[in-house]
């Protein structure tokens, strides 16, 4: 088989009962029609390709833990036969459908190691990175796998660009930046609403210099005026809504802004000399955005 038909029979995995079932009849290991029975015939008398086609049954089963089983047993007991290559993508694969991401992207890795040229690496890369990315969830958690899950997105991007892995690689890379951003702003609100303007001010910082390509940099821009008001810093203030009405005028953020601060008699406009105005200077450069 191709190894273009090898990624596609990963794709299909869960459609073949059909095609697996038309071949039971032709095994003696399996009886009255079912798969055979690893328990009482040891697995070492049989095949190779018999051993895959029951692993490929158990994910039409809907069992990938079992798969999973049988995948690894062919790396064992075939480790140097295509076979196992094509069973450790499988495994791989099996893993994490059965949401056992550390058993996956050890997996995943292996098989990167032993057959980076193979066509199936760049999938294997990819799960890698999905293992991490799939456990990315609520914004209050800890942000540690959604730097791993930028960190392995960014490979498949990077080394298998021409992919057909490499587009979902990106979207998925542009979400989790959004994620981490999210934490930031989650954190800042958190400050601000206590009056700590300073610890706030920091957050929202790090979202307009770090992250301003993701959904919340409008957001953050609004928290900076909201915050250098409070602590009477008007210029900065009156610079990050100079900003707002640059990039984001039809926003709900760029109206709020405009109240607070035409309600104190001030006009939004770059002023002072602080890092917003360095900011400010880059937009009109056109290096913002």
């Amino acid at each position: 088989m191709s190894k273009l038909g090898s990624r596609k029979r990963i794709v299909a995995a869960v459609l073949i009962v059909g095609v697996v079932a038309a071949c039971g009849n032709r095994d003696a290991g399996r009886r009255g029609g079912n798969f055979f029975n690893p328990e009482e015939i040891p697995l070492e008398t049989y095949s190779a390709e018999q051993i895959f086609e029951r692993g490929e049954y158990e994910l039409t089963r809907s069992q990938p833990d079992d798969a999973a089983f049988f995948f690894s047993e062919i790396e064992r007991l075939y480790p140097y036969s295509d076979w196992a290559r094509r069973a450790l993508i499988m495994q791989a694969f099996s893993y994490h459908r059965d949401q056992d991401y550390p058993n996956s992207r050890s997996a995943a890795q292996r098989f990167i190691d032993f057959y980076p040229d193979d066509d199936d690496a760049a999938y294997a890369q990819y799960l890698l990175a999905l293992s991490y990315y799939d456990q990315i969830d609520e914004v209050g958690r800890d942000q540690g796998l959604t730097f791993q899950a930028l960190q392995s997105l960014r490979e498949v991007i990077e080394r298998y660009p021409d992919s057909e892995y490499a587009r979902s690689s990106v979207l998925k890379f542009d979400l989790a930046f959004d994620h981490l951003a999210g934490k930031e702003m989650e954190i800042g609100r958190y400050y601000l609403r206590r009056d700590h303007y300073t610890a706030a001010i920091n957050r929202f910082r790090v979202v307009v210099e770090d992250f301003q390509t993701t959904t919340h940099t409008a957001e953050a821009l609004h928290r900076l005026v909201e915050a250098y008001l409070s602590l009477g810093l008007t210029n900065e203030a009156q610079t990050a809504g100079a900003i707002l009405g640059y990039n984001y005028q039809s926003t709900d953020w760029y109206e709020d802004s405009y109240a607070l601060l035409t309600g104190q008699g001030l006009t939004l406009e770059a002023a002072g000399d602080g890092w917003l105005r360095q900011v400010y200077r880059q937009m009109i450069k056109g290096e913002w955005l």
